[in-house]
């Protein structure tokens, strides 16, 4: 009985031992396995990668400039609309045109002049005034200014981290020709009766000449007071493009920045490639 016992241990052992190499292999086969499908896995991240970073979007120069050129013109068509009405500068803090800082004896002394805050606020609405109204005639120039540029500075300018660059390559590259075009329409505008029956050159003529009138007597002089003569239509001038300039600046932001703002298929399409760089 014990014979056959040892028999069957024995027996057993050596299926045990036998069976070894088997289980061995099972288990050497399935981390093969798994570190095959691992690396296949890796590769396949790689892959992805790749392919990720060989279909980044771009855009043409052509199509750069031509996106940038677009945005241009709607940011000057809103901007000029913006502006080219009643209150467009007047009503907006940012944009409003005060008098010229020539003009600050006036404004602290204005007390002195029999019915001259009437006549200082009349002047300030006029001015705004005439900004405005020759806002209507500023469009063609920058269009104008637009459509010259080249190919390489628009792709540069769009491709560029500057939100308003082409704003500000604009003001560089043409601020003095639309300053001689432009000032002409502002003179015209001051020239116009737009507020009753006077002109703002008129008004501003009428506040200056009753200012200076006090600068000139015994108690303006002993006051210190200097008169005040500004060439009117050059300061108008000045600060409706600024204004202008500034408008067309924000339109341009928001067309970098603002999906919704970009109310063509081509700004649509290159901006929006630029959307993700």
């Amino acid at each position: 009985m014990k014979t056959a016992h040892n028999r069957i241990a024995f027996t057993t052992l050596c299926l045990f031992i036998a069976g070894m190499p088997f289980c061995l292999s099972e288990a050497i086969n399935k981390i093969i396995k798994k570190s095959t499908v691992a690396q296949t896995a890796a590769k396949a991240q790689v892959a992805t990668r790749a392919t990720t970073t060989t279909t980044t979007p771009t855009v043409s120069n052509s199509a750069a400039a031509s996106g940038l050129k677009e945005a241009l013109v709607v940011g000057v068509t809103n901007a000029v609309l913006s502006l080219n009405k009643e209150n467009g500068y007047f009503g907006n803090e940012a944009l409003k045109i005060l008098l010229p800082k020539e003009a600050a004896p006036i404004v602290n002394n204005i007390k002195m002049v029999p019915g001259g805050q009437n006549m200082l606020n009349d002047v300030v609405i006029r001015l705004n005034r005439a900004a405005e109204d020759a806002a209507g005639d500023a469009k063609p120039i920058f269009v104008n200014a637009i459509t010259s540029m080249s190919i390489a500075d628009a792709s540069s300018i769009l491709l560029g981290s500057d939100k308003t660059g082409a704003t500000n390559y604009l003001k560089k590259n043409t601020y003095s020709q639309l300053t001689t075009a432009y000032k002409p329409k502002v003179e015209a505008s001051l020239n116009k009766d737009l507020v009753g029956n006077m002109s703002t050159t008129e008004s501003w003529a009428r506040l200056t000449k009753a200012y200076n009138k006090v600068a000139h007597s015994f108690v303006g002089t002993t006051a210190g007071l200097t008169t005040v003569n500004t060439d009117l239509s050059g300061y108008v001038t000045e600060q409706a493009l600024n204004g202008l300039f500034l408008t067309v600046g924000n339109e341009e932001k928001k067309i970098r920045e603002n999906p919704t703002a970009r109310v063509s298929s081509v700004l649509q399409s290159v901006f929006g490639v630029l959307d993700k760089k």
